[in-house]
């Protein structure tokens, strides 16, 4: 896996190349600001880019507003950003595009380096990594419309738990259930989203966009 990371924090950039070098992860280029990360995609066209949120010169949202141009330039190539921060418009927008090879997790909720790791591959692999407080943030933008709004709180529990690329399994014994109780809530919340079968295994992770697509159109494009 070929990563360009974007971090202005040194500190923090150098611990994740000698991490990620560690397992075996090749780091072709590790920048400091967007306009670096813009070029260093353009030039290696990586796997996967591994961004953080505010960076110079305004500390704002110039790394999420890269990473959603990474995405329109290159779009083999998956992102993924790593923040301290919920940056609910430009999230929105990042995850209500194409549902393959995009992630948004919490620096602060990264507790184990096996689990980043394998995340990071997966989302490299065409997956989906979504924090479940992104999810919550973005839930709480959604208009009265939404038809998440359909859902009851043990079916957005779920939904939460699936956004973390969890299986049915593992939601089962997360939430001390049976399978088939997880099954009946993952079907109730196809159906309720209208995410029919013939749309195949992309239906779970549709039905975690669903709402940040009507989150983007609450909120304006920028």
């Amino acid at each position: 896996m070929r990563v360009v990371l974007a971090e202005d924090s040194v500190l923090l950039r150098e611990g994740l190349v000698q991490l990620l070098r560690l397992e075996e992860v090749d780091v072709v280029a590790a920048v400091e600001d967007a306009d670096a990360l813009l070029r260093a995609a353009d030039e290696h066209v990586p796997d996967l880019v591994l961004t953080d949120v505010r960076m110079p010169p305004t500390f704002t949202d110039e790394g999420l507003r890269a990473a959603i141009a990474v995405r329109s330039r290159h779009p083999g190539t998956a992102v993924v950003v790593l923040s301290q921060y919920v940056e609910e418009r430009y999230a929105a927008e990042l995850l209500g595009g194409s549902t393959r090879g995009v992630g948004y997790l919490l620096k602060d909720r990264v507790g184990d380096v096996d689990e980043f790791v394998s995340t990071l591959r997966r989302v490299a692999a065409g997956g989906t990594a979504v924090d479940p407080e992104v999810v919550s943030q973005l839930l709480s933008r959604a208009s009265r419309d939404d038809p998440l709004e359909r859902l009851t709180p043990r079916e957005l529990e779920v939904l939460q738990l699936m956004a973390e690329g969890r299986s049915n399994a593992a939601i089962a014994a997360r939430l001390v259930v049976t399978d088939k109780a997880v099954e009946k809530h993952v079907s109730n919340i196809f159906a309720k989203l209208g995410l029919p079968p013939d749309t195949g295994d992309h239906r779970r992770v549709l039905a975690v966009l669903r709402h940040l697509e009507v989150a983007a159109r609450a909120g304006g494009r920028p």
